[in-house]
């Protein structure tokens, strides 16, 4: 068999990862492509913030598990210490001891090759499949191949790849920027976000995507508009914009779900309910769409009580609670009596229209025979203490 092995920190895997290794297994027309990501690498620290090898490691199945004949190794991982690539090798050559070993390697490894540890024993142990990562790398990869031939009597062999010019640094350098999904497999960069990974900010369009999916497409107007809403009034009161969008896109996610998926949620995310909740499965998409804002979307504190408050509110509510709870109840497609002066103060009285939009809520329930939330009643009261 032709096995070829590919190592790396993989921090994080991303397209150009995956184009190298389909491209090369079918320019050599391997039968295997191990890919192996480092435990500690030997030639570079790990940036701060990077994950533990175990999650990069899972970012390589998620990542390698479309790509055909690819197998994500913990072979390093297992070994422990520094991650010396003679040592995976002569571990590869014990498991495979007839086979042809082909080791992966882009530019950046190829020109540094002479400086690792026993590199004339890696020479003979498996030919060198060299690729170039940028296109104007080309020529340089060509020279250090020809040299190395020349030098070690070396087995390199020039893939011809159309190379994908991406680094795992640009990678991790657009994820805080709220950009970079286009660069990453949808499995990879999801997690990414759930977990909030290298300091990742979810894409909008890829946040409203999801969400807009989750719900029932006659809300999804309600949603556009509730979050465009959430950020004028973020701005205008001096909250953070960008956890108003967050909060604004997903505060209604769960609200198409029947009572008992409701009750699923809360007993997923451990929230506790209280005995009109329980009956009542307008009041839970608050509560369950926060929790999958925050477990399934890596969502901040913040951003979850944003949520979690919004249908009720509650005393002494944050500024970011404020806005979502007003953004929700005056966005530009609500047409009902009263909601021109709810809008008029929401930008000038922000506490002003928090009272006025508790009263009419309180009322509107009361005129339909629903009993107001305990909550409700005490956000009022407080709120219309504070301001007296």
């Amino acid at each position: 068999m032709k096995i070829g092995i590919f190592g790396g920190t993989f921090n994080p895997p991303h397209r150009g990862h995956m184009e190298a290794a389909a491209q090369t297994i079918r320019a050599l027309g391997l039968d295997k492509l191990l890919v192996i990501p480092d435990f500690v690498p030997p030639h570079k620290e790990m940036p701060a913030g990077s994950p533990e090898g175990r999650e990069r490691l899972e970012l390589c199945r998620l990542a390698f598990g479309h790509v055909k004949h690819c197998k994500v190794s913990d072979m390093e991982l297992a070994r422990g210490g520094v991650s010396y690539t003679v040592d995976t090798l002569r571990r590869v050559r014990e498991r495979y001891p007839t086979d042809r070993l082909y080791l992966l390697m882009g530019t950046d490894m190829l020109l540094s090759f002479t400086q690792w540890r026993e590199y004339r024993e890696i020479a003979k142990l498996a030919t060198l499949a060299v690729f170039a990562r940028r296109e104007e790398d080309r020529g340089a990869v060509v020279r250090a191949a020809a040299d190395l031939r020349s030098r070690l009597n070396a087995n390199v062999k020039v893939v011809p790849i159309h190379a994908v010019d991406v680094s795992s640094t640009l990678v991790r350098e657009e994820l805080t920027r709220r950009r970079g999904c286009d660069l990453l497999p949808e499995d990879v960069y999801g997690r990414i976000v759930k977990l909030r990974l290298y300091g990742a900010k979810p894409d909008f369009a890829w946040l409203r995507k999801k969400a807009y999916a989750m719900l029932d497409p006659k809300r999804v107007p309600h949603v556009a508009g509730c979050e465009e809403e959430a950020a004028r009034l973020a701005k205008r009161w001096g909250a953070d914009e960008e956890q108003a969008r967050e909060a604004g896109i997903l505060h209604d996610i769960t609200k198409k779900e029947k009572l008992d998926e409701q009750l699923r949620l809360c007993e997923k995310y451990g929230i506790i309910l209280d005995e009109m909740e329980r009956s009542e499965g307008k009041l839970l998409h608050a509560k369950t769409g926060a929790g999958i804002a925050k477990y399934e979307f890596g969502c901040d504190d913040e951003v979850y009580g944003a949520i979690y408050w919004h249908t009720t509110g509650h005393e002494d509510m944050t500024l970011l609670e404020k806005v979502i709870y007003m953004a929700d109840y005056i966005e530009p497609n609500r047409d009902f009596p009263g909601v021109e002066e709810l809008r008029r103060l929401a930008y000038t009285d922000l506490d002003g229209a928090l009272e006025l939009g508790f009263k009419m809520s309180i009322e509107d329930m009361r005129s339909r025979g629903i009993v107001p939330h305990e909550r409700t009643l005490g956000a009022l009261a407080y709120i219309t203490a504070a301001r007296s």
